[in-house]
């Protein structure tokens, strides 16, 4: 344990930028997984297919391609960004598509009859959706949206591929420097922990405290 509290400034610094990683991420993929959820319901057919190739593609490509992908060969048509700023887009679009299915399940838990109830007082689509499904079916898939942002915060560990300097890539500093690798990253283990317990215990109170009452 030495090796992790002789070298502690630099771990917590990495776990600093796994949540500030983690968290920049996944607000943008609940964004952008709510938008595409709507899109894959939509009665528009060209929304639904745009929608359903997105999730496809995305999702069925290994996280490590994605991000070698972008931060490497996306500079040779003109798309370039720092290794930090190249590791979110790839975590929220990659992340995204999980929430868009997972919000679309909660849309299709929603009670058809309210959604027709909605449209019979002359609500358009996106009014229907904005105003009586949406806030249900958030509220019935706090916890495998919590198991996503928990998923997140592991996968933000490739981030270090492309030269993110995370609670990874401290581990990897302090075992070359003191040659102790086990220590090292079973200290990072550890840190892991701290990140992902307390994350799934807050899912849960969560969950609990917006219960939709049936």
């Amino acid at each position: 344990m030495d090796v992790v509290f002789g070298h502690l400034d630099v771990f917590l610094e990495g776990m600093r930028r796994t949540v500030e990683l983690s968290a920049l991420s996944f607000v943008i993929a609940l964004v952008l997984g709510t938008f595409v959820a709507a899109c894959r319901v939509s009665p528009v057919a060209p929304l639904r297919w745009a929608a359903a190739t997105y999730v496809e593609l995305v999702r069925n490509t290994p996280l490590l391609v994605l991000m070698f992908l972008f931060f490497f060969a996306f500079p040779s048509i003109g798309i370039k960004y720092s290794a930090f700023t190249s590791a979110i887009i790839v975590l929220s679009a990659y992340t995204g598509t999980f929430v868009a299915e997972t919000v679309r399940s909660g849309i299709n838990a929603v009670s058809r009859g309210q959604a027709e109830a909605a449209r019979s007082i002359g609500l358009p689509f996106p009014q229907v959706l904005r105003i009586v499904v949406l806030p249900q079916a958030l509220r019935t898939v706090i916890a495998p949206l919590g198991g996503i942002f928990i998923a997140l915060l592991k996968n933000s560990a490739l981030a270090v591929a492309i030269g993110v300097s995370d609670l990874t890539s401290a581990a990897e500093t302090v075992g070359t420097e003191t040659a102790r690798f086990i220590p090292a990253y079973l200290g990072a283990a550890a840190a892991y922990l701290l990140l992902t317990v307390p994350s799934g215990v807050a899912t849960t109170w969560l969950e609990r405290r917006l219960a939709i009452k049936r």
